[in-house]
């Protein structure tokens, strides 16, 4: 019989904030698999948990997703956890799913802490729709290609920042985004949660040294690639109405 993946929320700073669920899974399970081991074994020595660990993260994702499938269909079950937050969310995970479901294996949700909710349920910026793009990427020119693809992006957006790019980060959303409302959330459920307020602009002047991870929440656009579109129709003439629309018939 064919064991089973738990995919397990672990604090994102405070350990209380662990579930009750989550400890009942990692005192049951035959093997987890970290993101790093050392941070996980913290968290187990500090609920007096000991379980075989394998380590789990981004860059051997592939070959150690084959290896704990491998434990599972020996009937081994399997939780796998992130350093802090919920697997998959920006972290490792998703590798594993999809190779479980190929092969007919359960995987099972343990729910708790994720660093974006926390922010943007306390951010008063609207949570009724968003838009969650987790770390920007690393290349200057698709990091500035996927801030232009937001520009029209009328849901609240949602980033993963590290301290060292913030700053560069936050004017390149002023430059590209505009001047918008922002809230950072900065080392959420620890001793020196914070959150700040204001525009872009107010925000990058009074920044000091960035410390600790970040959730940026962009306030949306208040207009829509709709809007833009008919703004521009209103300008066209007769002859460019025409062009546009033939040019439509032809596509």
């Amino acid at each position: 019989m064919k064991g089973k993946i738990y995919l397990v929320a672990t604090p994102i700073g405070n350990l209380e904030d662990i579930t009750l669920r989550a400890l009942k899974i990692l005192k049951e399970v035959d093997i987890i698999g970290a993101e790093d081991t050392r941070h996980t074994l913290k968290l187990l020595n500090h609920f007096n948990i000991s379980k075989p660990l394998i380590s789990y993260y981004k860059q051997n994702e592939k070959v150690k997703s084959e290896m704990l499938l491998e434990k599972i269909n020996e009937g081994k079950n399997v939780a796998i956890v992130t350093d802090a937050g919920t697997p998959g969310i920006s972290d490792p995970g998703e590798e594993i799913v999809k190779n479980a479901l190929k092969n007919d294996i359960e995987v099972i949700p343990i729910p708790g802490a994720c660093a974006f909710v926390s922010a943007l349920i306390c951010s008063g910026i609207s949570s009724n729709e968003f838009c969650f793009i987790g770390f920007l990427p690393t290349a200057k020119k698709d990091k500035r290609e996927k801030i232009e693809e937001l520009k029209l992006e009328t849901k609240t957006i949602i980033l993963y920042e590290a301290p060292h790019k913030l700053k560069n980060t936050l004017e390149e959303i002023l430059e590209i985004l505009g001047d918008r409302s922002v809230v950072l959330a900065r080392e959420l459920t620890k001793i020196h949660e914070e959150f700040i307020r204001g525009k872009v602009s107010d925000i990058l002047n009074k920044l000091q040294e960035a410390r600790g991870e970040f959730v940026v929440i962009i306030e949306g656009s208040k207009e829509s690639k709709k809007d833009v579109e008919k703004k521009h129709l209103n300008e066209m003439t007769l002859e460019e109405h025409y062009k546009f629309y033939e040019n439509k018939r032809v596509r």
